[in-house]
């Protein structure tokens, strides 16, 4: 039976026993959300050994020789020492440099790093507050802003919703490795109508997508759709559909039946998996070619909380 050892704690495995959940046993506090390998909040360094990895290429080439894993994806197959991800040591600091609460208890937290950040629009980064760690997609633009932003939605009382509660102007939050989403802008796609669909704090990646696209002078024309109880951020999106009279903006409470696109159409979808799969079927009845839809979905604890 291989050994696994961290933080000085140390057990004996069964052969293939998943990582993630042998550490939360061993009571080692390793934060995670998604268990696909897509928030990458479960980071932990291999000290010594190596264990059967199911997703090498989750991780960059540099993080994976310095010995960085996805605890939810591996197994433990020999003996182990590892030592979880600790954002005192690892991770990038920021700065809160502005907090504005919008409709829908949602925060709108603005960052300013102590170093440069690299991220282009649709990518997600966990941050770290509290010892709690949760996946955001950017809202802001890597070109444009100076600041880093993120949409907090707080209306469920997750651990990390309810840190962000607490914060102020000037407090610390910890960044760890930005990682890559299915969300992006591809100049190619020019001349093509682009649709962008959210439900929820969805609409953050999306808003730096949109940004995107008119920044590389998107030819086509642009509908978004933000599906919301409470819609926040109206007055950006209207403001924007001013300047760029090929941007229709639609702020719903239900998704109005009867959809029809072009078939070159390219959309992009981001919420809850509830708002998603309600998303893709109206897409496929609208004539949208499943292989021309992005998907971008809340990941979802077992506590209910949904964070992106």
């Amino acid at each position: 039976m291989p050994e696994l050892r961290a933080l000085g704690r140390t057990a004996q495995l069964v052969t293939g026993s998943n990582l993630l959940d042998a550490l939360l046993t061993l009571g080692v506090a390793v934060p995670w959300s998604c268990r696909a390998g897509s928030c990458q909040a479960c980071l932990v360094r291999c000290e010594a050994g190596e264990p059967a990895d199911a997703q090498p290429d989750a991780l960059p080439a540099a993080m994976r020789e310095q010995g960085w894993r996805l605890a939810c994806q591996c197994r433990v197959i020999d003996d182990l020492h590892v030592r979880p991800f600790d954002p005192a040591l690892d991770a990038a600091s920021a700065r809160v440099v502005s907090l504005h609460w919008l409709a829908g208890d949602v925060l709108a937290l603005r960052l300013m790093p102590e170093r440069s950040v690299h991220y282009s629009a649709g990518q997600h980064v966990p941050l770290w507050l509290a010892g709690v760690a949760r996946p955001y997609s950017f809202a802001s633009l890597a070109q444009v802003d100076p600041w880093i932003e993120f949409h907090i939605g707080c209306r469920h009382n997750g651990a990390f919703a309810t840190a962000a509660k607490t914060l102020k102007v000037g407090d610390s939050i910890s960044l760890g490795q930005v990682s890559g989403g299915a969300l992006h802008y591809d100049p190619s796609w020019s001349g093509r109508p682009l649709w962008l669909f959210a439900a929820g704090t969805g609409l953050a990646p999306l808003w730096a997508v949109l940004r995107e696209a008119i920044a590389q002078g998107h030819e086509g024309p642009i509908r978004v759709m933000h599906l919301a109880r409470e819609a926040y951020w109206q007055g950006e999106l209207q403001a924007l559909q001013v300047q760029h009279p090929a941007l229709a903006v639609e702020c719903v409470t239900a998704l109005p039946s009867g959809l029809r696109a072009d078939r070159r159409t390219i959309a992009l979808v981001c919420g809850s998996p509830q708002s998603v799969e309600v998303f893709g079927k109206a897409l496929f009845m609208a004539g949208v070619p499943r292989s021309q839809v992005l998907v971008e979905r809340f990941l979802v604890r077992g506590d209910g909380a949904a964070e992106l």
